[in-house]
This record gives structure tokens, C-alpha cells and sequence, in this order.
């Protein structure tokens, strides 16, 4: 026979595990020194440079005749 479950507590399982994951993904985002934001935005920056600088520029507009 199949195992009897109380929904609520598998409901409140479900919600604590849910949690738990948020509050691992907020530690790793927001829970940084102060250096290393600041090297993690250089790289965003530098990584912005590189692709801006390979764009290419847009085509002239040519005037109707």
C-alpha cells in the first residue's frame, strides 16, 4: 500500500526547502566583501567594452530619389 501523507506538512516541507534555496542564492549575491563587488563590476565593465567596442557601426541612410 501506498504511504499516507499529511499535505500540510508536506506543503510546509515544500515551502521550507523553497526557502532555504532563496536564502543560499541571497547569501552568495549579497553576501560579498566590498573587494569583490568591486572586481566583479570591473569585469562587467570590462566585458561591456570588449562587445561595444565590436559592434559594428549602422549603416548610412541613403535618401530617397
Amino acid at each position: 500500500m501506498a504511504e499516507i501523507i499529511q499535505f500540510r506538512r508536506a506543503k510546509k516541507a515544500l515551502e521550507r526547502k523553497k526557502a532555504d534555496k532563496l536564502a543560499m542564492e541571497h547569501r552568495i549575491s549579497f553576501g560579498r566583501t566590498k573587494a569583490e563587488k568591486l572586481a566583479e563590476k570591473a569585469r562587467k565593465d570590462q566585458i561591456a567594452r570588449i562587445v561595444d567596442g565590436a559592434l559594428l557601426p549602422p549603416p548610412p541612410e541613403q535618401e530617397p530619389e
